[in-house]
């Protein structure tokens, strides 16, 4: 590891929680797509896949920014296992009635519940922005580190959901994601010391962190990108098949993942001047013109060339946003506004899935790379509305002098072993 990337993981306990973080976020890359996987393979239909997969996405964005407020103020370990533990039960349902051939309406419900998932990644920077909160250099390239186990995650994630669902049985690929949840989870929560401090009722003031105006134009924006992200997956997934290769599916949007992976190892180890908030617009600007190759595709090798560079993009921009999210939210919601984040991405990923889905059922895979293209011009137009608004200087906000003074008095303790 470069030293920036190695100087972070001085404090005793990081290396664990990222560990425990990475298999938590694995279902991130794995539940969707395997849920597209086994129903296409047991159905053929590709509107349901996209639409039970959008639903998974949809639930999540209801569901975790309150599961994360909750653990604003109760602490990791008290509210993540008993949603973890309702989101396998769900799991555990899909799974059986996609396998014995149920109604579609009850996949659809148990779709509904497995969306209780925690945000794990949220959870992980937290617990980074409390250790480096002090030291902008080594928090970005803490954020940085993050980027990058997010990448590895969709570089291996959907490689293994839909091989193991292709090549063993339909239910195969769900089925891992839900035993990753399990023991990344629970070994996380497991990790009490790096766990940041709760903020009760009376400290956390009250309200949601999206009243934050920044926070809005990201969520909304990543909205739009969230549709990208959505919609690539399922359309390559038919291309794949139209080409007599379903299986490289899998290969090529691990090669997406791959170019963001490396953007954002090299993004981690650059230290950067100035307000965050230029260079955010420029990479949803790189992200939406990314896109326009796709609509050229002719064959797989064609495809994963252009997605590698579309995901040159991906991780530099979302690491600039938890930089951005950090600024604009008070500390005594920041697990809750870095959901809002990653829930804007879900509602985006559920439209784009489910709009990728009608467009194949409609017209063929190659016209449902169409909608990446739109939904990224949409970015575009929102980030440009609503830049002033995150280029205007925020005070650093944070809750009460006694909570700051446990969560440093911690942050010394740790220092001091290490």
């Amino acid at each position: 590891m470069p030293s920036p990337y190695r100087a972070i993981f001085a404090l005793p306990g990081t290396k664990s929680f990222s560990l425990a973080g990475f298999l938590g976020r694995m279902p991130l890359s794995m539940m969707g797509i395997g849920i597209v996987t086994m129903v296409s393979q047991l159905t053929g239909r590709y509107g349901l896949a996209g639409a039970l997969s959008a639903t998974v996405a949809l639930s999540a964005a209801v569901i975790g920014p309150q599961i994360s407020r909750l653990v604003d103020r109760y602490g990791q370990r008290p509210v993540l296992r008993p949603a973890t533990l309702v989101s396998l039960a769900a799991v555990a349902g899909m799974l059986l009635c996609a396998k014995y051939e149920a109604a579609d309406w009850t996949l659809f419900l148990w779709a509904a519940f497995i969306g209780c998932v925690p945000s794990v990644g949220s959870m992980i920077r937290a617990r980074w922005a409390v250790l480096y909160g002090n030291t902008p250099r080594r928090l970005h390239t803490a954020y940085s580190f993050e980027s990058v186990i997010d990448e590895v995650c969709f570089i291996f994630g959907p490689i293994i959901s839909i091989g193991l669902s292709t090549a063993w049985f339909p239910e195969a690929g769900p089925l891992l994601a839900g035993c990753f949840l399990a023991v990344g989870v629970f070994w996380l929560t497991a990790q009490r010391a790096t766990e940041p401090t709760p903020h009760p009722r009376e400290q956390h003031g009250g309200g949601s962190a999206l009243r934050a105006r920044g926070l809005q134009v990201l969520v909304a924006t990543f909205m739009a990108t969230g549709a990208i992200f959505g919609a690539v997956n399922v359309v390559t997934v038919a291309f794949a098949e139209d080409q007599g290769h379903k299986s490289l599916a899998s290969v090529v949007l691990a090669v997406y993942a791959a170019g963001s992976c490396v953007a954002g190892a090299v993004f981690g180890l650059l230290h950067f001047e100035g307000a965050p908030a230029r260079r955010w617009l420029l990479g949803v600007l790189a992200m939406a013109v990314s896109m326009i190759p796709l609509q050229l595709v002719g064959n797989l090798a064609f495809l994963a060339v252009a997605l590698f560079v579309a995901g040159l993009s991906i991780a530099p921009t979302m690491i600039t946003t938890m930089a951005l999210v950090e600024q604009h939210v008070p500390r005594a919601k920041l697990t809750e506004g870095m959901t809002w984040v990653s829930t804007g991405l879900a509602v985006g990923v559920a439209l784009g899935s489910s709009a990728g889905g009608w467009v194949i059922d409609a017209a063929g895979a190659k016209a449902g790379y169409g909608v990446p293209g739109i939904a990224g011009a949409v970015a575009v137009l929102v980030a440009f509305l609503g830049y002033r608004r995150l280029k205007q200087p925020v005070p650093r906000r944070g809750g009460t002098t006694d909570e700051h003074g446990a969560d440093e008095q911690r942050l010394e303790e740790r220092r001091s072993v290490a």
